[in-house]
């Protein structure tokens, strides 16, 4: 290397930003560099390129109907225009303490936009849409984060926890609900039921050879308990009664 020049090394997928006398110079795709700096001007800011994973956890809102739930949730972002990105920080601090300011404005646009959907509902629907809230990116926040040159590919909700009285609340909804509904089969199996042995009753009323195979079944099973002797006269006249 030159005693002039500075040699510079841009790691894979990441992505160098030249500055000279703190001024943008070039963009810098991975690889190893020399670049003239003959009064030691020139730095490089580097930006990863693969997407990074921000998750929140144990956050508090309190529902419409007034109970607190406690929520956690997942955010992967990416960085999709460093030049925009680096506009928007102060660049007197190294790359780690810029990305951390970064996360925590993802965060606050992240969290009051989930807090405002959560908050619009009652308890026991937040309870029974809680998988509408996975993925709760939405325009506005995916506007809001752009303004950094970031993209929001994935937010989602990851756990939504009641209080305890509030859920043995839902648990015996629960049961009830199974419950009326196991009754409501039982009580449509009964009517079924109580149909079909109407229409047979109503069949066997007017079916005289039914009648015949009624009393022939009769006649049968007294047999069967011994020696019996049977005066039978006219079949039709007996089947009339």
């Amino acid at each position: 290397m030159g005693i002039f020049k500075k040699r510079y090394q841009v790691k894979p997928n990441t992505v160098g930003f030249l500055y000279r006398d703190n001024k943008f110079e070039q963009k810098l795709a991975a690889g190893y560099y020399e670049v003239w700096d003959l009064k030691n001007r020139t730095e490089l800011f580097l930006l990863p390129q693969t997407s990074k994973l921000l998750t929140v956890v144990n956050q508090e809102v309190l529902t419409k109907d007034n109970v607190a739930l406690r929520f956690s949730f997942n955010v992967i972002y990416r960085i999709v225009d460093g030049q925009k990105f680096l506009d928007k920080f102060a660049l007197d601090r190294d790359m780690f303490a810029i990305i951390q300011e970064t996360e925590q404005r993802i965060y606050n646009i992240v969290q009051i936009y989930l807090r405002n959907r959560i908050a619009e509902m009652d308890s026991e629907t937040a309870n029974e849409k809680r998988n509408e809230l996975t993925d709760f990116k939405t325009a506005e926040m995916e506007k809001e984060v752009s303004e950094f040159g970031i993209t929001i590919e994935q937010a989602q909700l990851r756990d939504l926890t009641f209080p305890k009285s509030i859920q043995d609340l839902f648990a015996k909804h629960l049961e009830a609900k199974i419950r009326a509904k196991s009754e409501l089969e039982n009580a449509r199996t009964a009517v079924a039921t109580a149909r079909a042995l109407k229409n047979a009753s109503e069949l066997m009323k007017d079916d005289e050879n039914l009648k015949f195979f009624q009393i022939m079944e009769t006649i049968t099973k007294i047999a069967d308990k011994g020696k019996h002797t049977f005066m039978i006269g006219d079949i039709n006249q007996l089947t009339r009664k």
